[in-house]
């Protein structure tokens, strides 16, 4: 009897257990965690304005970090903390042999950004919001798939429309197809497809994981159940860039991020398409300074995860040698 009503009360205590494990699970990582990605903010200057980008991410020990990115270059905060929903940074802006301190003090609430940046010279109110994060399915995929003995690729290209809502389409030499019922969740994307060829219709559907950036599911029809192995177009390319710039008026460090869809931002200046090719770069952006407008075209050279190139624009030309930025693994616990 004593040894029934000891396995009881253990078996009871492993079940509060797991219990409070499940119910701390999303409370137990860190508040940072809600920072991570880019907010854009509107920081005001008496009666001017001026976009910049707060970047949150974090290093190899887990510590929270960020950078303040705006035309003018990226800068490294320090003293970033948060704590409840008050967030806190130091930003130190060097001009020359002249260096400028300021504090931030302000808060996050659903997904809203506000405070104050203070210095010597007055204050400056700053507003913002989390910018939108684009699913890990978005942009170009080359599908290979056999039909008998024919190996068949393809390219399927996933993209967000005006709502956010997934959308596709398979551009494929062979046919007309149209895609619909397009999904992502957990790492698994999913769709449906009507095909014609000449006079033959049919449908099928597609079930793949996504892991990095390899694609690997089935294709399955009236024909039967297809592998396709799919890999993402522009891998190399896509992700956060750090960039060390160089003109005859000095020297910044600046950010590119080049999205999935070969999309991407210089600094706070966004890029309607970054072209590559063999290994060469090239894109084109035109940068708003008040009523002025100037163009700038970039043309460069990826190798072994190094970018470099030339910025070029009316006012010279600017020299650019880039690193692309690696992630920290994720960590249990920390995100």
């Amino acid at each position: 009897m004593k040894k029934t009503t000891r396995t009881r009360a253990v078996l009871l205590l492993s079940l509060a257990v797991v219990a409070s494990a499940a119910a701390q699970g999303p409370t137990s990582r860190p508040a940072q965690w809600r920072l991570y990605g880019d907010w854009p903010v509107k920081v005001e200057f008496g009666e001017r304005q001026m976009n910049a980008i707060l970047s949150f991410s974090r290093d190899n020990e887990g510590n929270l970090t960020a950078q303040w990115i705006s035309l003018w270059g990226m800068i490294d905060l320090k003293e970033v903390k948060l704590e409840d929903n008050k967030l806190s940074f130091v930003q130190v802006v060097r001009f020359r042999d002249n260096e400028f301190t300021s504090n931030f003090t302000g808060q996050i609430e659903d997904d809203k950004l506000t405070g104050m940046l203070s210095r010597d010279r007055g204050e400056s109110k700053v507003e913002g919001q989390r910018g939108p994060r684009t699913p890990r399915a978005v942009g170009s995929w080359e599908m290979k798939f056999k039909v008998g003995d024919r190996e068949v690729t393809t390219t399927l290209v996933v993209k967000t429309d005006k709502e956010d809502a997934l959308v596709a389409e398979w551009e494929s030499q062979w046919g007309e197809h149209e895609v619909t019922d397009v999904t992502y969740e957990r790492g698994n994307l999913t769709f449906k497809r009507k095909s014609k060829f000449q006079d033959r219709q049919f449908e099928s559907t597609f079930e793949g994981t996504l892991r990095g950036d390899t694609l690997s599911g089935t294709i399955k029809s009236e024909m039967g159940d297809m592998a396709a192995e799919g890999t993402r177009i522009g891998a190399a390319l896509i992700g956060t860039w750090n960039l060390d710039v160089t003109a005859e008026w000095g020297a910044i460090k600046q950010r590119l991020r080049v999205n999935p869809d070969m999309t991407g931002l210089y600094g706070t200046i966004p890029v309607k398409k970054i072209n590559l090719a063999d290994g060469q770069v090239d894109f084109m952006m035109v940068m708003e300074f008040g009523d002025q407008t100037f163009e700038m075209n970039f043309d460069g050279k990826l190798d072994d995860s190094k970018l470099t190139g030339e910025m070029t624009t009316s006012r010279g030309t600017q020299k650019i040698t880039g690193t692309k930025v690696v992630r920290p693994s994720r960590r249990r616990g920390t995100m």
